[in-house]
């Protein structure tokens, strides 16, 4: 594991504080920086420094970022799907059917205690920091922090529309356009704690849609989402008149299928600690693959 992270100060850093640099070139949190201040954890030059002194150009500064910490989730032997992983990442492909968080209703078998379970046996023990969430019936990409620093930074690109988050579904029906923007607010519909709703009041919610396949009475689409409401996808679709195949709470039929025919196909971003543009896909589970080669058989009979 490489335990510290770098930066040569480069010539407009000259006579800055540390602190200021991490703050406005890389975003560095101020609860992030007050937990840096803890111990020796900020060197330059292989020299111990604090982060008020003021740095020139052609230092290098390192921080050590990686810290141990307990995670509160009791970890499980599990079976964990990785897509990638290095000191900073983990990205997982999360079944259908398992929750990304334990909560009351979903204490054990979430995909937090998988992932602090494979943690643990690696020696490795930490917190449980998905960056994004995604629904229990939904499956695909879930990106885990590893340490304080890279859930911060990759928050920080969620929050400034940074990361692309795109989808694939399976809908009811055809759309009129190919391609084109849902531009509806959304919040809980009226009388639910769980269904919610495009409505005049609810938060800004925006998704690009782009149609890659039709059937007989079905297309696949490209989801991406600009914003990152509840249910999003699933309430636009039901909202323009076409729902997702099998999601039974939004007016999908579950005949061919008995979950959302929604996949988190690939999520586009840049590493914390590189800014390198990066990008983790998932490839389709079997049983949307299937409901693709079943749609694809009526579709030949229809014909």
């Amino acid at each position: 594991m490489n335990e510290y992270w770098e930066y040569i100060l480069q010539p407009e850093d000259d006579g800055k504080k540390y602190q200021e640099i991490l703050s406005r070139r890389f975003h560095f949190s101020h609860r992030l920086l007050q937990t840096l201040k803890q111990g020796e954890r900020v060197w330059v030059n292989d020299k111990f420094t604090y982060l008020t002194a003021r740095g020139k150009t052609g230092e290098k500064l390192a921080l050590a970022l990686q810290l141990r910490e307990e995670s509160q989730i009791r970890g499980e032997n599990l079976p964990l799907d990785i897509l990638y992983e290095d000191d900073y990442l983990l990205a997982v492909n999360k079944p259908a059917g398992q929750v990304v968080h334990p909560i009351p209703r979903y204490p054990e078998h979430t995909l937090g205690n998988a992932v602090t379970g494979y943690w643990e046996r690696q020696g490795e023990p930490r917190p449980f920091r998905p960056v994004h969430r995604i629904d229990r019936n939904t499956s695909g990409v879930v990106l885990i922090a590893k340490n304080h620093f890279a859930h911060q930074q990759l928050a920080w690109q969620m929050e400034h529309g940074l990361v692309e988050k795109i989808y694939l579904g399976f809908i009811h029906g055809h759309l009129l356009e190919p391609q084109g923007i849902w531009n509806g607010p959304i919040g809980l519909a009226e009388g639910s704690y769980i269904q919610h709703a495009v409505r005049n009041d609810g938060l800004p919610a925006l998704t690009h849609y782009r149609i890659l396949k039709t059937y007989a009475e079905v297309s696949l689409v490209e989801f991406i989402l600009a914003t990152g409401r509840t249910h999003q996808i699933r309430v636009h679709c039901q909202f323009s008149g076409h729902p997702l195949l099998g999601d039974d709470l939004y007016g999908g039929d579950t005949a061919s299928i008995v979950r959302q025919a929604l996949h988190s196909f690939c999520y586009r971003f840049h590493h914390p600690a590189t800014g390198q543009a990066f990008a983790i896909k998932a490839p389709l589970p079997t049983d949307l693959r299937n409901l693709g080669h079943l749609l694809m058989s009526q579709h030949r009979v229809s014909r």
